[in-house]
Formats: structure tokens, sequence, C-alpha cells
């Protein structure tokens, strides 16, 4: 009998170990883990420079409250407003807790200049913000909010893809707009470059916010270390999390000088967010990702499995109706039954999990090799074979 509370359907299988793309688990079998987490471990399982480091610091200091300077923060903090928009770092714990705060920035901003009536935070609708209160509300999904009244207020939905519908839900207490720039949990649904543009003409135009939640398609997923430069857009304010710990729990909000103006002291919180361990294993994880030669080399293995995906489609167009994503975060949008298809390809010992729109999730680590794509491909090919 378990004592966990059954707030998850758990899959009857268990793991004692990890070695890179692998999982081993607990009845003696090896799988190609394209999980990851959900894309958390973005070097793999126990990667061996994380490790080292995890050790080393775990000998030094663990936590300190951040009553005090904690000067592997500092130096992370340091690193990412170099690397990206960003001119402050206010780090979390997880992705929920860092959407949470950047709602809470953008609120806070226009409160510290004299505008407290724009805090309506514009989202769409039944995307995916984290499981708090103020998150379930921001996705503005049915299945997420349902038994959790009363409705939290405060926030505006427009559907994916309807640019009327978008326009039509700004209003003179719009603070923010709050997108994925690639739908993870919803279905792997890319915003195109021209659309991002576009939000962003408008939130100048308006004097509104830009949220762009990069939790899950940040930090190197796409091949770009954020999956909105490729439109050459700066946000206002980025939550990211998941692959910036490779595995240990860190989340983050970014944000301009603008926005950090408003986060004075007292303002916000968290006992364990920015601690030294999480600190020096995210350093080492972001000088790894961060480093030209490695996301060029993510662009170039993730190209090469989008195309063999693109084959397979063709070759099964009756199994698979669309691959979708960018870089290491794909999606295999199916005819047949999701569930069926993902219990048959763990059967061949290939690990994937679902998203919305019947969409199997595809996240293999960012340092995966061909040899192991190849795998991939062929227990996905072997599985069509069977439908």
């Amino acid at each position: 009998m378990s004592y966990l509370v059954k707030n998850y359907n758990r899959k009857k299988i268990s793991f004692f170990r990890g070695k890179g793309s692998y999982l081993f688990s607990t009845n003696g079998k090896k799988y190609l883990d394209f999980v990851q987490g959900i894309a958390v471990n973005s070097l793999g399982h126990a990667n061996p420079k994380l490790v080292q480091v995890l050790k080393n610091q775990s000998k030094k200091i663990w936590h300190v409250s951040n009553a005090f300077i904690i000067p592997e923060g500092e130096m992370l903090a340091k690193k990412i407003a170099k690397k990206t928009f960003a001119d402050f770092v206010m780090f979390q714990n997880s992705g929920a807790e860092a959407t949470e705060a950047a709602i809470k920035c953008a609120r806070r901003y226009f409160y510290s200049i004299g505008k407290p009536e724009k805090n309506k935070i514009l989202c769409v609708k039944n995307s995916f913000h984290g499981r708090t209160i103020a998150a379930i509300h921001a996705s503005g999904s049915k299945k997420m909010t349902e038994g959790f009244g009363p409705k939290v207020k405060g926030f505006d939905h427009f559907v994916f893809g309807d640019h009327k519908s978008f326009l039509n839900k700004i209003t003179k207490n719009t603070a923010a707009i709050m997108i994925e720039t690639i739908m993870g949990e919803g279905g792997i649904k890319v915003v195109p470059d021209w659309c991002l543009k576009e939000i962003r003409k408008i939130c100048d135009k308006k004097k509104i916010l830009l949220i762009l939640d990069e939790v899950q398609c940040g930090i190197g997923r796409t091949g770009d270390f954020f999956a909105f430069e490729k439109s050459k857009v700066k946000p206002d304010i980025v939550p990211i999390a998941k692959g910036i710990g490779g595995g240990f729990p860190v989340g983050a909000v970014l944000m301009n000088k603008k926005v950090a103006s408003a986060m004075t002291a007292g303002t916000h919180g968290t006992t364990f967010g920015g601690n030294p361990l999480a600190m020096s294993i995210s350093n080492k994880v972001f000088d790894i990702i961060s480093d030209k030669k490695f996301l060029k080399n993510v662009r170039l293995r993730s190209t090469y499995f989008h195309d063999e995906l693109r084959k397979l489609k063709n070759k099964y167009p009756k199994i698979i109706d669309e691959i979708r994503g960018r870089g290491f975060l794909i999606g295999i949008k199916l005819v047949v039954d999701q569930t069926k298809f993902i219990k048959k390809l763990m059967d061949n010992r290939l690990l994937t999990i679902r998203a919305a729109e019947n969409v199997v999730r595809v996240l293999p680590p960012l340092n995966v090799n061909k040899k192991e794509i190849d795998q991939a491909i062929k227990i996905i090919e072997v599985v069509c074979k069977t439908f």
C-alpha cells in the first residue's frame, strides 16, 4: 500500500539509476528516457560535471537565508544579465513560483507608477503556467480550475491563434500579456516570430508589459538560449525553471530595469530560492548550455531528429498527423490513441509523456547523441507498425 496522495496516475515502474539519456528500472530493464523529468534534466542523468559540483558544494554550505549575500547567486545573476535581455534576476525554486512572481512583478510595477487599476494579466486559454491557485486561473483551463474556487480574479483569456480575440481582450486595465513562447502542456504549439513581434508592438503602443514564460521552452531547449531570441523580440519579464538546474530545483524571474525598480525590499521573498547548493549547480549548467558550440549541436541534432520524424509521418499518415515544436521540444500529434501509443513506446523501452491535443511530448536531454536519436526513431517506427 502506498501512503502517497493519489494526485498522480503513476505508471507501475520505478528506477534506481540513471546515466545520460538512459534510466535503469528496479526490475532490471534499460529505458531511453525522452521525458527527462519533463524537460528538467537538460544535461541528462547523473551528469559527471554536475555531480562533482554538487559534491564540492555540499561539503561547504547548503543553505543560507536571503537576509545575507549569497555569492553563488550573485555570480549566476550576473552571467544571466550579461547573456540575455535582463537587467536583474530574482531566484525562486520552481516554474510555478517563477510565473507567480512574474505576475506579482507586473502588478507591482503599475502600482509603483500610480496606476494600480492596471492589474489584469491577459493569457492564452488552456495554456499552462503552473499549479498554484493564481497560476491555474492564469491558464484558464476548466480541467485545472475545477474544484478550486472561488475564481481568482485578474486574468483574461484569448484563443491561441485568434488575433481578433486577442485584440478584443485588451482593456485599459491590462497590465501584462503572459504567454508561453512555445506551449508545452497545451500541445507543443509554437508562437510564430511575426506574432511575437506584433504582440511586442502592441505592448509598446498600449504601455503593457510582455511576459514570456520560458519555463519549459527556455535554457537551450530550442537551440537558442531562449526560444524568443529567434524573433529578435525583447520581453519585459521572463520566468524560467526546469532546465536551468539540470535536475536540481531552481526557478527565476528575469526582468528589465523598469520592472525591477518596483520590487523593493519586502515585496517578495523565498526561503529556499537562490540557495548556495542550487546556485552552484545552476552556474555549471549555465556555463555548459550557454556555450555557442553546445547550442549549435542542439540545433544540428534536433534538426536531424525532426527530419527523421517527418519521414515517419509521411510513411505512416494514418498514425502520425503532425510533427510539432522546435529543437528538442518535440510534439508528435497522433491520429491514433495517445495513451495506447505512449504505452507501446514504453513497452519498447522509450519513455515519453503526453500533452494536450493528442500529442506525445518528446524531450531528450540537450546532449543526446545521434545513436540515441536513431534508437528512438526505430522504436517509434516499430510502434507505428503495430497500429
